[in-house]
C-alpha cells in the first residue's frame, strides 16, 4: 500500500464524523449507534438520507449542500474513497453529512425500523454477470433488505449509466407492483430542473462526454408484502 493511501487512512481515523467499525462489532449484531445517528451524531431531528456506495462523497456533499435541514450518510466500503468526501466535509464544515465505512451487506446492523427517510444508489456496479449472487442493490434481495429501516413508502432514487440495470430495475418494480414516480432513459434530455437529480459527479462526467446517456428511477418502497425476484435473480 502506497504511503499516500496509507496516510489518508490515518487521517480518516481523526475525522468526527467518519464511522468505520471492526468486523466483530456488526456481524450478525447491531451496531452501538443503530436507531441513534439523529441524535448522538446529527443532534437534530431531522430526516436521515442514504447514499449507498458513495465513492468520493460528491453526490453525499452535493445533496448536504443544497438541503441543509436534512442529514446525509454516505457509506462505502473503499476508505480511500471516503477519505474526499469527508475531508471536504470538514474543511467546508458540512454539518449534516458523516460517512460509513462498511459493507452494504450489513447495512441492517446499522439502522432501526423507521430511521431512514430516503435512499440515493448512485452508479452502483450493474452486477451484469452475477445477477444470481444477489448483489445487486435494486435486485428483491436488498430492497427487502431496506425495507427493515427504511420509512413505509420511502423514496429510492436509482442512477445508472446502465441500460440493462435500469430495464430490469423497472422491470422488478412492475413485477411486484412498486410505486415508480418518475423515471428517464436519458435524464438530461427530460427537462428537469430538480437540482438534486442532476448534481454530477466526476464519473458522472466522464459518461456523459464519453455519450452515455444518464438513466434514472424514482421509486417508492412500501412495507408490505415480500418482494419477488425476477427470474434472471432467483437462485
Amino acid at each position: 500500500m502506497g504511503k499516500k493511501k496509507l496516510s489518508r487512512f490515518r487521517e480518516l481515523e481523526t475525522f468526527e464524523r467518519v464511522f468505520q467499525p471492526p468486523f466483530e462489532e456488526v456481524f450478525q449484531k447491531d451496531y452501538s449507534l443503530k436507531g441513534k445517528w439523529r441524535e448522538a451524531v446529527f443532534h437534530n431531528d431531522h430526516p436521515l438520507v442514504l447514499e449507498l456506495g458513495c465513492g468520493r462523497g460528491e453526490y453525499t456533499l452535493g445533496l448536504a449542500r443544497r438541503n441543509p435541514d436534512r442529514n446525509y450518510m454516505g457509506l462505502d466500503i473503499k476508505g480511500a474513497r471516503i477519505w474526499k468526501g469527508a475531508k471536504t466535509a470538514q474543511e467546508e464544515k458540512i454539518m449534516n453529512v458523516a460517512f460509513l465505512r462498511t459493507r452494504i451487506e450489513w447495512i441492517r446492523s446499522f439502522f432501526a425500523r423507521d430511521e431512514v427517510d430516503e435512499m440515493w444508489i448512485t452508479f452502483p456496479d450493474p452486477q451484469l454477470k452475477r445477477r444470481r449472487n444477489k448483489k445487486r442493490l435494486t435486485g428483491a434481495h436488498f430492497l427487502n433488505r431496506y425495507r427493515d429501516f427504511l420509512v413505509d413508502g420511502g423514496t429510492i432514487h436509482l442512477k445508472t449509466d446502465n441500460a440493462e440495470l435500469y430495464e430490469d430495475t423497472l422491470q422488478l418494480l412492475a413485477l411486484n407492483d412498486l410505486p415508480v414516480v418518475r423515471h428517464s432513459g436519458d435524464l438530461y434530455r427530460t427537462g428537469w430542473d430538480d437540482e438534486s437529480v442532476t448534481i454530477r459527479t466526476t464519473y458522472e462526467t466522464r459518461f456523459l462526454a464519453e455519450g452515455f446517456p444518464i438513466r434514472y428511477i424514482q421509486f417508492r418502497l412500501p412495507r408490505a408484502g415480500e418482494i419477488k425476484a425476477a427470474t434472471h435473480e432467483s437462485g
